[in-house]
């Protein structure tokens, strides 16, 4: 069994003396923010990494590299808000002071999914011809008159089917 403390590069021992140090560096410069203690962590990861021997003045390369690890952080920080930012901006809706978002919830779309199948279901259950006019003109988004000259019939007609689609569906499905 072998009892010897292993053997820490000159700028590992520096960090542990200093550690406390690193810790107060970091909260003077991100006012007290909780990833303090993350940084300080990282910052011992990247000292154990360094090969770089030997280094003329191990105290200041430690804050150098504390610096940059800090500002790192800083910009990753800043570019996820940016990210966000942008995100909120293309899929969310403001009212007064009010975040809406553009996508229902999960419950919501459960439940529009059912109805949706409802809907298909009973849609179904129209004449083949009265199906093909619905569809048209609420689906496609083509108007009476376009789905009157598409079919070949009258516009009279497609007015017809789609009134009749429409009382069936709500009769089954509901508003």
């Amino acid at each position: 069994m072998n009892d010897a403390a292993p053997v820490l590069s000159p700028l590992a021992a520096v960090y542990l003396e200093r550690r406390v140090d690193m810790r107060r560096f970091f909260l003077a410069r991100l006012g007290g923010r909780g990833d303090v203690e993350d940084l300080v962590q990282e910052l011992y990861l990247k000292v154990l990494a360094v090969t770089e021997e030997p280094i003329d003045n191990p105290q200041a390369y430690l804050y150098r590299l504390a610096s940059n690890l800090m500002l790192d952080r800083l910009r990753q920080t800043r570019r996820a808000g940016a990210r966000e930012t942008e995100w909120r901006r293309t899929h969310h809706a403001t009212v007064g002071v009010l975040d809406v978002a553009d996508t229902p919830d999960a419950e919501s779309a459960v439940i529009a999914r059912q109805r949706l199948e409802k809907l298909s279901q009973a849609l179904e259950t129209l004449s083949p011809l009265t199906q093909r006019v619905f569809r048209l003109h609420k689906f496609e988004g083509l108007t009476h008159a376009q789905t009157a000259e598409r079919m070949g019939i009258s516009r009279s007609a497609v007015e017809k089917h789609v009134s009749l689609a429409l009382g069936h569906l709500v009769s089954k499905v509901g508003r």
